[in-house]
């Protein structure tokens, strides 16, 4: 009997072994949302520049990128640059969702880095964000033309990313 016993820590110890080996292929950056394949939700918040209102359904009709950044954000001013090659391509709009932020931060940190975005929704309280499923900042979603949320990624989006993985659904829409 004390046998059979020594090899509960062996199968133990093989069991967290397999965990952690399956663990290490999975990308960090892909966390699931189960909000993928489902209208974008309901919004209605000022714009950053104008404070104009601006809803979801103003943005139905159109594929388009949402980044959700911010001016206290370090990541997001590593995917900054790469946010405004993909603006001067022309392929797709980005909008922004400027998460809890201080406005005038955000106005200032746009102009002197350079503007991306077709519009900035002004999200300082983080509920449109926290409805999104927004972990922190940045995040990034894809939306097709009906407003159905078809990707989301988390963390700095480059060049690699956009042209592998989001252009090749654009193209596919």
């Amino acid at each position: 009997m004390l046998y059979r016993l020594s090899f509960i820590p062996i199968l133990i110890f093989i069991a967290i072994l397999f965990f952690l080996y399956s663990g290490l292929n999975k990308d960090p950056t892909l966390i699931p949302s189960p909000l993928i394949g489902k209208p974008m939700p309901e919004f209605s918040s000022p714009t950053l520049f104008d404070d104009n209102e601006i809803t979801n359904q103003d943005l139905i009709g159109e594929i388009y990128i949402l980044n959700v950044w911010g001016s206290w954000c370090y990541a997001c001013s590593l995917e900054h640059n790469h946010l405004i090659d993909i603006y001067s391509r022309g392929t797709i709009k980005i909008y922004g969702l400027n998460y809890k932020d201080d406005k005038n931060s955000a106005i200032n940190w746009l102009k002197e880095r350079g503007n991306p975005y077709k519009k900035n929704i002004f999200d300082n309280n983080g509920n449109t964000a926290i409805n999104l499923g927004v972990y922190g900042a940045p995040e990034t979603f894809l939306i097709n033309e009906k407003g159905i949320i078809i990707h989301k990624y988390v963390g700095p989006i480059d060049e690699n990313y956009y042209n592998d993985v989001i252009l090749p659904i654009i193209n596919n829409e």
